[in-house]
């Protein structure tokens, strides 16, 4: 097979004249780093000598880009005959190479709005070496390059998780209409988006070997990284057995080459390592971890600590329930699990093709996970405890998003099919811009809070607006007028539960239930849980005991866990009272959240829920 790097942009470099208008360069956009050669062409009009790069000739128009960067457009017949003849000959070239079997390389040279003119080798060969390893395929349209892939890379998976949600690697349909597409040419934002405390799902990137990159920030708001959920190539699958990165992925520098582009951020932004394509020290990067090189193009690049790649997007995207928006779907093929507590993997290997084993261990007990991917898209799996119990299970799929058919494995093996020219994929509707509350921050500043003030007021979240339920007044001296919590509640002070207050118990209350919890875009965690507290009781001093029942919080533990925030920005809490009519026959190891909910759907006469915040200091 031909390489792509035969499909590359011819320059020449032309001199502007009277006659000749100038194309947009208002959009900063990447280029490629490497300095054509220069191509002197005839005006014939004038006899004028001309120096610039070609790009592409349409309708009887030609587009050069000058030796400062700017594009023009020209009339071909104001060239030379000898010009024009070289720009049919180009034309001849670029069509035949076109025409080849070559992963989905289908235009050379795309003409955007307003006489843009994108340049794709950059992006094509960013992702080549891959294409050739049959890990991914890529094409493009008029505004996307689009990217199909599995979703499986090719290095070992899961080893060394300490914080493992039961999920393994399962393949994924990101092909058709739900392949990952990149804008080909990047718009800069009015206002950058942090991604500190937003975009907590979906991705935010796509590493050239065709895995997506998902925030640092786990979807609590918490680093991944720290909290011990990624493996030694920062990675971990998410609730639907979905692999993806939440770390540069440096290691693809063994396969790119040192200073080459290593993913592409959602806003079409290339991400760098460490290093500068030319192998000097980065300097002077803004919160976003992003720069402009020398000729003005905007990049990213990876550093060792928070955000360890673009710190969000200093390109226009659209978010949408907390994601970046359009962006393929993982589809689950069985349900989620809970986290195995004190588990960690020390295995993962692919025993024959298409079957895999995961092996963990837990205070030196091994288990393991086996399972066998069929080709009618189920997925039969062997589960062996620590205690060698074995059990079996078979998940068959549902009609899945990517091919519109029932699930069906892409086969690694296979031999890459030659994509035909790409369909037109339907423009996302352009979504009004999000109301904020409040007027738009820097992207290095967090998302700034609601401020309550729980001396005097508690807000009311859920179910009591919609059900009509009666409201507690609920107050807490462990909160400051600020709405931030005290330090003694946290980890970072003596890891004491909160006091609170409350009153206007309806008439019939039997008992009280307090829970404390923190709220992601797809996930809720729990500190504490507190129920049957006598109908008498009004408040619960500081870090109190023997009043009421102590539930089971998160971490499989009656007590209360003080919120210790590995994650950097402020993260928002609630405290939530309950009035029930009668008292919760409930075991404490059993009383989650969860549970705890579920006890006191009918029995709830009156609940109300404080909002406070917290922030670990950085030295933390």
């Amino acid at each position: 097979m031909k390489q792509y790097a035969l499909v590359v942009t011819i320059y020449c470099v032309l001199v502007a004249s009277p006659s000749i208008t100038q194309a947009h360069d208002g959009h900063e956009h990447s280029h490629g780093s490497s300095s054509p050669a220069s191509r002197t062409w005839t005006i014939q009009d004038s006899g004028t000598h001309i120096h610039g790069s070609f790009v592409s000739a349409q309708a009887g128009k030609a587009q050069v880009r000058r030796d400062d960067g700017k594009l023009v457009m020209f009339s071909i017949n104001q060239l030379c005959p000898a010009d024009q003849k070289w720009i049919e000959s180009r034309q001849v070239d670029i069509h035949n190479w076109n025409e080849q079997s070559i992963k989905g390389a289908v235009l050379i040279h795309t003409t955007m709005p307003n006489n843009a003119v994108v340049d794709p080798p950059e992006i094509a060969a960013a992702f080549e070496p891959f294409a050739k390893l049959n890990a991914l395929r890529y094409r493009q349209d008029n505004r996307f390059f689009y990217v199909e892939s599995n979703g499986m890379p090719d290095h070992p998976m899961m080893i060394g998780i300490r914080a493992w949600q039961q999920q393994v690697p399962l393949p994924q349909l990101y092909t058709g209409a739900n392949a990952w597409q990149i804008p080909l040419v990047p718009v800069p934002a009015k206002l950058p988006l942090t991604a500190k405390n937003r975009f907590l799902r979906g991705a935010i990137a796509l590493a050239v070997n065709g895995i997506p990159i998902f925030n640092p920030l786990n979807n609590r708001g918490d680093d991944a990284y720290l909290f011990g959920e990624l493996d030694e190539y920062g990675g971990h699958c998410g609730r639907a057995d979905d692999y993806h990165y939440h770390l540069p992925p440096m290691h693809l520098e063994k396969q790119v080459g040192k200073g080459s582009i290593l993913a592409y951020a959602l806003d079409g932004y290339p991400i760098y390592g460490f290093d500068e394509p030319d192998g000097s020290k980065v300097v002077k990067l803004d919160s976003l971890n992003g720069h402009k090189d020398e000729n003005g193009h905007y990049h990213y690049h990876a550093t060792k600590t928070y955000p360890y790649l673009n710190g969000g997007f200093y390109g226009q995207v659209t978010e949408r329930d907390g994601q970046v928006d359009p962006q393929p779907r993982a589809e689950p093929l069985r349900p989620a699990l809970t986290p195995m507590r004190d588990a960690k993997i020390t295995d993962f290997v692919e025993t024959q093709p298409g079957s895999y084993r995961l092996t963990y261990d837990v205070r030196g007990k091994k288990g393991s996970v086996s399972y066998t991917l069929n080709k009618n898209g189920s997925a039969a799996f062997e589960f062996v405890d620590i205690n060698g119990r074995s059990t079996s299970e078979t998940f068959s799929p549902k009609r899945r998003v990517g091919g519109g058919n029932d699930r069906q494995p892409p086969d690694r093996n296979a031999p890459p099919q030659r994509l035909e020219p790409p369909q037109r994929l339907e423009p996302p509707q352009r979504l009004e811009p999000p109301q904020r509350a409040e007027p738009p921050q820097r992207a290095e500043q967090p998302p700034r809070l609601e401020q309550p003030n729980p001396r005097t007021d508690s807000k009311t979240e859920g179910t009591e607006e919609k059900t009509g339920l009666s409201k507690l007044t609920l107050i807490s001296s462990s909160i400051d007028s600020k709405g931030n919590i005290g330090v003694e509640c946290t980890c970072d002070g003596a890891s004491m539960s909160p006091a609170i207050q409350w009153t206007n118990a309806p008439q019939g209350t039997k008992s009280f239930a307090v829970s404390l919890w923190h709220t992601a875009p797809d996930q809720e965690k729990s500190y504490w849980v507190l129920y049957n507290i006598p109908a008498t009781t009004t408040q619960i001093d500081k870090n109190a005991k023997g009043t009421g029942t102590v539930g089971r919080n998160d971490k499989r533990r009656t007590e209360y866990d003080p919120m210790c925030s590995k994650g950097p920005g402020v993260k928002k809490y609630h405290i939530t009272i309950y009035a029930l009519s009668s008292e919760l026959k409930l075991a404490p190891d059993n009383a989650t959240r969860a549970a705890l909910l579920t006890a006191i759907k009918n029995i709830t006469l009156a609940e109300n829920t404080l909002d406070f915040q917290y922030e670990r200091s950085a030295k933390k």
